[in-house]
């Protein structure tokens, strides 16, 4: 029998992935396939790079071949245009009309609605950076396989500047909160269930710190911190909670709950689509 096949689609550019790198961060891509590998032992994970003008992407019967496609976090806009977005919608439809179950997490779910005929914005709200407070799943929400094992209401680690302004047809809005009336949603379309959240199940503390300290100017601009001192420090207390998730006086400080330390309950969402929507399409495949 064939080992499990998914593929991650690497949303940001060669340079945002390296001034990542630079902040103390991995590229997405590889925080994403190092998690399926251990959500699914044994898989194969291959990356692409559509943020890439020059590198190479699957098409039709290649992307078919896969046993589910994830889809990163970005830099980018949907709404800004150009190769570097255009390339990704045109890869995300293109995935969407071969059934494979689709997972993407902020840029990944604006992605996949701009593919499927909704449309982004930016939003009108301001940036919501760090955790994303009281997401609250709606009644669809409370019944999804997404959420099996999930808190009615939670909190998620979270940066996002951008917003689905228009449903896609075929969208079911799972979860939302004050800042985002989209928190997650279930798009059916082209043949192909895909999930996708607003927010990242899939970071690490130590990702939300790298983030912060890659933008971190711009969250002083917008008022987040004082100044670069009061930002730094707010990121080395979340590189030492990653390190200690028990530590109860910085996730105390912070307000950051047991749904985001759990590593178990973090990731659920994730686990849930390989269980509950991966393994299920190889079985119908005839891979498993």
């Amino acid at each position: 029998m064939p080992r499990p096949r998914l593929l991650v689609i690497e949303g940001n550019s060669p340079q945002t992935m390296a001034e990542h790198v630079a902040a103390g961060g991995v590229p997405a891509s590889k925080g994403y396939s190092d998690l399926l590998r251990e959500v699914l032992p044994g898989a194969m994970v291959d990356i692409c790079y559509p943020g890439d003008p020059a590198a190479s992407l699957p098409e039709g019967e290649a992307l078919e071949g896969y046993d589910g496609i994830a889809i990163t976090g970005s830099a980018l806009h949907v709404y800004a245009g150009g190769s570097e977005v255009m390339r990704q919608v045109d890869l995300v439809r293109a995935a969407l009309a071969t059934g494979t179950p689709l997972f993407g997490s902020c840029w990944g779910l604006q992605v996949i609605t701009a593919a499927a005929g909704g449309a982004v914005r930016r939003n009108p709200k301001g940036r919501e950076i760090g955790f994303g407070r009281s997401i609250r799943l709606t009644e669809a929400g409370r019944k999804h396989p997404m959420y099996v094992g999930k808190l009615d209401v939670f909190n998620a680690p979270t940066v996002h500047l951008d917003e689905v302004e228009t449903l896609a047809p075929g969208t079911t809005v799972l979860a939302t909160n004050a800042m985002s009336d989209v928190q997650s949603a279930e798009i059916r379309t082209g043949g192909s269930v895909a999930w996708g959240v607003q927010y990242h199940p899939e970071y690490p503390l130590r990702e939300v710190a790298a983030i912060v300290r890659r933008i971190g100017p711009r969250l002083i601009e917008e008022g987040f911190f004082a100044d670069v001192t009061d930002m730094q420090a707010f990121a080395a207390d979340l590189d030492v909670l990653d390190a200690d998730p028990g530590c109860k006086r910085l996730a105390w400080r912070h307000g950051i709950s047991k749904n985001v330390l759990d590593k178990k309950l973090r990731v659920s969402e994730v686990a849930n689509w390989v269980e509950l929507q991966v393994l299920p399409m190889r079985v119908k495949r005839g891979r498993g």
